[in-house]
């Protein structure tokens, strides 16, 4: 995963990066989802009573979150039937709500090593919190990959966690080890990830475990 480590984090793309928040090892941590999902015809809502997978690996069931109905339903590209089968870069580029990200992976040459890796966790920031930041500045930093790996990289945990691993985690250590650990707050529905809220978490693809969220996480900023 060398392309992944880095000494340390391009202060001019955390700063840029940060206007957007006004708003892997081959173990895996134990953990599950507190909330369970149950289908209100075909969109997920989410239940109670999951007891959550050793390995961090979660089921359609699983999935939990506001914003998890607006995923084509089916099998369909960009649905859970769809993304589950796929390595988690090829899965989030059929992904309605991470075209954005899914735009600054491919900017940074991160495809082929996202879904190469074993078992990993990815917070995946929705296209408004990339929105929020202007199409001027996102494709000014896009256009300097050096700059935006590490921003990617504080997205990425290198070990698999469902919701509820997340919760008795605690914090996490992302990818980005220079940037610090990623705070994790609250369970089920009301969880946050550096004061991010989940829109739509524990989905499951070939290698990773996938949680949407509302804003973009900014290295240095848990003081946990």
């Amino acid at each position: 995963m060398s392309k992944l480590r880095v000494a340390g984090v391009g202060l001019t793309a955390v700063a840029a990066l940060a206007l957007s928040t006004c708003g892997g090892d081959d173990t895996a941590s134990s953990g599950g989802s507190t909330s369970s999902m149950a289908p209100s015809g075909s969109a997920p809502m989410s239940s109670s009573g999951s007891t959550g997978s050793p390995d961090g690996v979660t089921t359609n069931a699983d999935v939990f979150g506001p914003a998890c109905s607006q995923l084509p339903q089916g099998s369909a590209p960009g649905s859970l039937d769809s993304m589950g089968p796929q390595p988690v870069a090829s899965a989030a580029s059929t992904n309605p709500l991470l075209t954005k990200l899914v735009a600054a992976v491919k900017a940074t040459n991160l495809v082929d090593t996202l879904n190469s890796q074993q078992a990993i966790t990815v917070f995946a920031p929705a296209d408004p919190a990339f929105e929020a930041l202007g199409e001027a500045k996102f494709t000014e930093l896009a256009g300097k990959p050096d700059q935006l790996a590490p921003i990617l990289q504080y997205h990425v945990v290198g070990k698999r966690y469902d919701a509820k691993g997340l919760a008795t985690a605690g914090s996490v250590e992302t990818l980005n080890t220079a940037g610090g650990p990623v705070k994790i707050e609250g369970t089920g529905e009301n969880m946050t990830v550096n004061g991010a809220k989940i829109l739509c978490g524990n989905i499951p693809t070939k290698n990773a475990t996938v949680f949407v969220i509302d804003k973009a996480l900014t290295p240095g900023t848990d003081k946990n």
